[in-house]
């Protein structure tokens, strides 16, 4: 499973290569708006994907909201290995990566029991790796990917990623909405 993450990793590294070569010089990069950056720890993330918004909070106040990018086949729950869709429903944060080949990486606990449940009863792999990350590591830093690149995870700017990686622990608790 790791492996085949592995080549997938690999071949959305190399499709992001290509894209880059065709779309950094017929279209600008997109332009993170400046604003008060996120200070302090998060206690709870909500992902909504029909919005392509994550937002962050402490004590039930909104800290930041962040544009982002999901995995390729947005629509729908995350059903098995390589459907390019990202999960939806309660996870936590269960790993930090600061070597990761996008801009650092928060790790998410997909897949849960329930997940590996179904999928062991319908004959499939569940996927997994499913992460909060930043951009590929050979773009330059203020570049950002359009549209829906991902495996199945979620894509911010990468001084995002550095924001919310400092502001982030193991643990804190993910809600992932359609």
């Amino acid at each position: 499973m790791r492996a085949l993450a592995g080549l997938f990793s690999i071949a959305a590294l190399a499709l992001a290569s290509v894209g880059l070569a065709v779309g950094i010089w017929t279209h600008p990069a997109i332009v993170i708006p400046h604003r008060v950056p996120l200070i302090g720890s998060v206690e709870r993330i909500v992902i909504e994907k029909s919005a392509r918004r994550m937002t962050v909070y402490r004590d039930d106040v909104l800290l930041q909201t962040y544009p982002m990018a999901l995995g390729f086949a947005p629509l729908g729950d995350k059903e098995r290995q390589g459907d390019g869709r990202t999960p939806e429903g309660l996870f936590v944060v269960d790993r930090r990566n600061e070597g990761s080949a996008y801009h650092l990486s928060l790790g998410l606990n997909y897949p849960r029991p329930e997940d590996r449940q179904r999928a062991s009863r319908e004959g499939y792999d569940p996927g997994g790796d499913i992460m909060i990350h930043g951009q590929p590591n050979p773009l330059p830093d203020e570049t950002v990917l359009r549209g829906e690149w991902t495996a199945g995870c979620v894509a911010v700017s990468n001084a995002e990623m550095r924001e919310l990686f400092a502001a982030v622990t193991i643990g804190t608790p993910v809600e992932i909405r359609p």
